[in-house]
């Protein structure tokens, strides 16, 4: 089963599990979710936790009317909710000794490269420091030009530039059906798709609720995001106790399966990405470390040609003015130049700041 083997676990949660329709704190369920949680970590399992209902705890705090709210004055009650939401998840998770922390992003943080490589080694190092990201849209600053609108679409963006293996999005179904099961009872649960066509496309019905600004629809546009960057994605049923845990023992969901493998996604990325802004000359040593996939350090650079910024994409040659590789810097061309031909350990002192040691990170780079 997919999620059995998966390393990284993106797990998205909407508003409707948080807060009933009553208005009322789902404390139980949430408790519930920690165990699941506190047991992907026993797995091993990265975990980030993609969380609706800022605004909706704002509401209630506010004793407001979400459907009457208009933009500018749902970005203010998304900052006061902002703090209820994650105050209740550290209530709950701190008891299970799960350590949280706070990511927030708009759709430009996602798009951009240089705030998408930077947002992917947070998630790296949270991970190493066994620690839990909590991520929701930045609601408190977003523009209706920017917004997602959904954290479906957010979820598969940050599954995507996490490289996670699997998205689990957790609705108020069993999954995607042949047809609507709320209205016909004849309707079958469609364990796998491999092809998102014009009839899965057809069934995907749009549905609002009090809370929620999702719906079927943007669950397959989030697997359409998913599968371009060999993640597995589920739909699955949240309103259930211990949804992870069902998962894992009975796989009822429905499975949308990637189009390639995670790394030609990812060398996909980097090779689709505009012209590159520089080239860097390497050694001989250099060049052998490349070969056997080691990531690029400044001892092993000759020579920085052309002006770019940390994130853009660079061309890697070798002495005689052959191109190996491309990738995203992790510097400057002007820290580079200071650092090139240095030991790593010097990094720091050369430029009167800590900093990573890879100029280019093996999982930043392509061989050509």
């Amino acid at each position: 089963m997919y999620l059995k083997d998966s390393k990284t676990v993106v797990i998205k949660i909407g508003s409707s599990l948080i807060i009933n329709e009553s208005k009322s704190i789902r404390e139980k369920w949430l408790s519930d979710f920690a165990l699941d949680i506190q047991n992907l970590q026993k797995l091993k399992k990265n975990v980030i936790i993609v969380s609706s209902g800022a605004i909706a705890l704002g509401c209630k705090k506010l004793k407001l009317n979400k459907k009457n709210l208009k933009l500018d004055k749902s970005q203010a009650v998304a900052s006061i909710g902002q703090i209820e939401l994650m105050n209740l998840f550290i209530k709950k998770f701190n008891s299970k000794k799960i350590n949280l922390s706070q990511i927030l992003l708009t759709l430009e943080d996602t798009e951009q490269r240089r705030r998408a490589i930077n947002a992917k080694r947070t998630f790296e190092n949270l991970f190493k420091l066994k620690f839990v990201p909590i991520v929701n849209e930045n609601d408190s600053i977003a523009t209706s030009e920017i917004k997602y609108g959904d954290n479906d679409r957010l979820a598969s963006r940050v599954a995507q530039i996490s490289g996670a293996d699997c998205l689990i999005l957790l609705s108020d179904v069993n999954g995607f059906y042949s047809k609507n099961p709320k209205i016909d009872k004849n309707a079958k649960l469609i364990k796998e798709i491999t092809n998102i066509d014009e009839k899965i496309e057809k069934i995907a019905t749009k549905s609002i609720g009090e809370h929620g600004t999702g719906g079927m629809k943007t669950k397959i546009d989030a697997a359409k995001v998913c599968q371009l960057a060999g993640c597995h994605m589920a739909i699955s049923n949240g309103l259930i106790n211990r949804p992870i845990k069902k998962m894992l023992e009975k796989n009822i969901c429905t499975w949308f399966l990637p189009k390639i493998s995670k790394l030609d996604a990812r060398k996909k990325w980097i090779i689709s990405s505009i012209s590159p802004k520089g080239d860097l000359i390497i050694d001989d040593g250099a060049l052998n470390a490349l070969k056997i996939g080691k990531s690029l350090l400044a001892p092993g650079i000759k020579e920085v040609r052309g002006k770019f910024n940390k994130g853009d994409h660079v061309k890697i040659l070798d002495k005689n003015m052959n191109e190996f590789a491309r990738g995203l810097s992790s510097f400057t061309s002007d820290e580079i130049i200071k650092i090139k031909g240095q030991q790593s350990n010097k990094i720091s002192a050369l430029l009167g700041y800590t900093s990573k040691s890879e100029v280019i990170h093996k999982d930043d780079m392509v061989e050509v």
